[in-house]
C-alpha cells in the first residue's frame, strides 16, 4: 500500500460505479450505499456528494479573517476528509491532492472532494482551476474584498503546493499513501491555527516543515498538536497507517459529540429538503390549478358552442322536415324510402379517419377561429341601440356575428376533408435550377392575382404573368418586367391598393419602392443599419410600409412623405430575424 502512487484516483470504484477521470472534475453524486461506514464506526455521513452552488472552497473557509476555531467543527471536517482518504487507501490508491483547495465545504460543513480524479502531476493545476472557477462564480459574498486583500488566492495557492509537499516528495521521491497521511497532518494543523495575514501564514507553514509549532497553539490545543506531530513524522515508515488514524484515541474520544453533531446536521439538511419540497409542491399546485381553471373555461366555452351548433342543427332539421312534407303532399301521397348509398357511407368513414388523424391541427384551427370571432367589436352608436319599429334588429345582428364563426370553420373543415393532396399545375422555369444565382428568396402576387414577382440572389425583381405560366408549356419562361437592384434581395411585397407598386428589401439594409409600369425605383429608405429580412405594406393604409432588420429594429414608413414614422427596437432579438405583424 505504501508504494501505490502508480495507481490513480480514477481507479477507485464507488459502489460498482466507475468514477470518470475526465472533466467535470467533481466526483459524481454517488456514495457507498449513500452512507460510507467508517472503520471507527462513529461517522456514517456521506463524504462524497454533489457540489451545491452555496459551497465554498475549504481553502477560502480556512483563510476567513474572522474565523474562530470551533474544535468540534474542525474535527468534523477533518474526519470527513480522513474518510475520503481511507476509501482510496482501502483499494490501494494514493489520493495525492489532500489539500484545502481540492475540497469544498457546504453551509452545514459537509465536505466534498472536487479535485480531478486523475492523480497526475497536473492535479495541482486542476485544483487551482476549480478554485478560480468557484471564486468567479460564488465570489460575491459579504466580506470578500477584505478577505481577498489579506489572502490573495493566487498567491496562497502557489504557497499551498509547497506547504503540502511531504519530505520524501521534496527530496525527489515518489508519492505514497504515507504522503497522504503527512498531508492530513498539515491540514489538521491549518484547521486549528489561524493567521491574520498571508505573510504570517506562510511563515507559520514554513516553520511547520521543521515541526515547529506556534506557542499559542501548543498551549491551547496540546492534544491536537501532539497528533499532528505523529502524522508529520519525517520518516514515512514512522507515520501511522490510515486505519491507525481512524482507530486513534484522538478521533475516538469525541465519538458521542461527533454523532450528535452529525445528527444535528442531518436534521437541518432534512428541514431544508422539506422546505424545498414544500416550495416545489406549492408552485406545482399553483400551476396545475391555473391549468385546471383554464381547462374548465375551455370546456365551458366548448359546451356553449355545442349548444349553439345543436340549436342550429335543430333549426335546419325543422326546415328540412317542412320541405319533405311539401314534397310528399305534391307527389299524390306516394312514399319513397331513402337509402344510404354505399359510396356515401365509404366517404364518411374516410373523412372520419382523416379527422382523427389530424385532430390536433383541427383543434388548433378551431380555437384560432374562435379567438378571431371573440375580438371586441366597435361600440355601437346610441341610435343603433335604440329599439324602434324593427325592434330586435340589433340583437339579431349581434347573434349572427357570434355564430358567424360556424360558417367560417365549417367551410375550412369541408375543404380540408374534400381534398387529399395537392397537385402541381405549373413550374416556373428560369434556366439552370441548380445555379445558386437563381435562388429565389421571396415571391408575391399583385392585387388582382394577374401577376407575380420573384426576387433573390440574382439582384433582380422579375414579374411574370400568371396565366401564361399556367397555360403555356415552355422550356424557359421570360418575365414581362425585369428590374435590377444593387444588392441581393431578401423580400418583396405588392401594394394592395396601387397595382403597379412593389416594395423590396435587400442585404445592404435598404428598402426600395418600385414603379413596375416605369421599370424603375420610385424611392429608397436607408435607415436600417444591417440586412433587412422582411417588408410589407399595410392593408388598411397603402401609404404605410413596415420593415424588419438584422439590426434588431422594426421601422414604420410613410412613403408619401418619405419619412420614418416609428422606430421599434427589441434588444432580445439583436442579430436575429425580425417579423412584424400589423393591421
Amino acid at each position: 500500500m505504501e508504494n501505490s502512487s502508480e495507481s490513480n484516483w480514477g481507479n477507485l470504484n464507488l459502489n460498482s460505479s466507475t468514477v470518470s477521470s475526465r472533466n467535470p472534475r467533481r466526483i459524481p453524486d454517488k456514495t457507498v450505499n449513500n452512507r460510507l461506514e467508517s472503520q471507527s464506526g462513529y461517522i456514517d455521513g456521506a463524504v462524497i456528494r454533489s457540489v451545491e452552488p452555496k459551497d465554498i472552497s475549504l481553502r477560502r473557509w480556512l483563510d476567513k479573517p474572522d474565523r474562530v476555531v470551533d474544535p468540534l467543527d474542525c474535527l468534523h471536517i477533518f474526519m470527513q476528509i480522513v474518510e475520503i482518504v481511507n476509501l482510496a487507501h482501502s483499494q490501494g490508491i494514493a489520493v495525492q491532492n489532500v489539500r484545502p483547495s481540492c475540497f469544498v465545504v457546504s453551509s452545514f460543513n459537509r465536505v466534498s472532494f472536487i479535485e480531478s480524479v486523475s492523480s497526475s502531476d497536473s492535479g495541482s493545476d486542476s485544483c487551482e482551476d476549480e478554485l478560480n472557477n468557484q471564486t468567479a462564480e460564488f465570489g460575491s459574498t459579504v466580506g470578500q474584498n477584505s478577505e481577498s486583500s489579506l489572502f490573495p488566492m493566487k498567491q496562497v495557492l502557489q504557497m499551498e503546493s509547497s506547504w503540502y509537499t511531504s519530505p520524501e516528495e521534496a527530496s525527489g521521491g515518489a508519492s505514497s499513501c504515507a504522503s497522504d497521511v503527512y498531508r492530513l497532518g498539515v491540514l489538521l494543523f491549518e484547521l486549528y491555527c489561524t493567521s491574520s495575514s498571508v505573510e504570517e501564514k506562510n511563515a507559520t507553514m514554513c516553520n511547520l516543515k521543521h515541526r515547529v509549532f506556534p506557542p499559542q497553539l501548543l498551549l491551547k490545543w496540546p492534544k491536537e498538536a501532539l497528533f499532528c506531530l505523529w502524522l508529520l513524522h519525517p520518516e514515512p515508515s514512522s507515520r501511522p497507517k490510515i486505519d491507525e488514524v481512524l482507530k486513534s484515541e484522538f478521533l475516538n474520544e469525541p465519538r458521542d459529540d461527533l454523532i450528535e453533531r452529525e445528527a444535528f446536521i442531518e436534521l437541518k439538511e432534512k428541514i431544508d429538503e422539506q422546505e424545498l419540497l414544500l416550495e416545489f409542491l406549492l408552485m406545482l399546485q399553483q400551476r396545475k390549478q391555473e391549468a385546471a381553471d383554464n381547462l374548465r373555461r375551455t370546456v365551458a366555452f366548448i359546451s356553449s358552442d355545442l349548444q349553439e351548433v345543436a340549436k342550429l342543427q335543430t333549426s335546419i332539421s325543422q326546415q328540412q322536415g317542412l320541405t319533405s312534407h311539401n314534397d310528399e303532399s305534391t307527389s299524390s301521397g306516394s312514399r319513397k324510402r331513402v337509402k344510404i348509398e354505399p359510396e356515401h357511407q365509404e366517404n364518411t368513414i374516410v373523412k372520419s379517419s382523416r379527422l382523427m388523424k389530424n385532430f390536433k391541427k383541427l383543434e388548433s384551427a378551431y380555437f384560432s377561429t374562435r379567438r378571431r370571432a371573440l375580438k371586441p367589436l366597435a361600440k355601437p352608436s346610441n341610435r343603433s341601440t335604440q329599439m324602434s319599429s324593427d325592434g330586435n334588429s340589433f340583437l339579431s345582428n349581434n347573434q349572427s356575428k357570434r355564430s358567424g364563426w360556424i360558417n367560417s370553420f365549417i367551410d375550412g373543415l369541408s375543404k380540408y376533408l374534400s381534398f387529399r393532396n395537392l397537385k402541381v399545375k405549373a413550374d416556373l422555369k428560369q434556366g439552370d435550377l441548380l445555379n445558386s444565382s437563381n435562388l429565389v428568396f421571396s415571391l408575391g402576387f399583385d392585387r388582382d392575382g394577374e401577376f407575380f414577382a420573384t426576387a433573390g440572389v440574382n439582384k433582380k425583381i422579375k414579374v411574370f404573368e400568371y396565366e401564361s405560366i399556367l397555360n403555356e408549356n415552355r422550356d424557359i419562361h421570360y418575365p414581362v418586367v425585369e428590374m435590377s437592384s444593387g444588392s441581393k434581395l431578401s423580400s418583396i411585397c405588392w401594394n394592395n391598393y396601387i397595382k403597379g407598386q412593389i416594395a423590396s428589401s435587400n442585404f445592404e439594409g435598404v428598402v426600395q419602392i418600385w414603379d413596375v409600369t416605369r421599370n424603375q425605383v420610385y424611392m429608397e429608405l436607408k435607415e436600417h443599419e444591417r440586412r433587412v429580412w422582411s417588408v410589407d405594406f399595410s392593408w388598411s393604409n397603402p401609404t404605410l410600409i413596415a420593415s424588419g432588420s438584422d439590426d434588431g429594429s422594426v421601422k414604420l414608413w410613410n412613403i408619401n412623405q418619405a419619412i420614418l414614422l416609428l422606430h421599434l427596437v427589441d434588444v432580445r432579438f439583436e442579430n436575429k430575424r425580425n417579423k412584424c405583424w400589423y393591421d
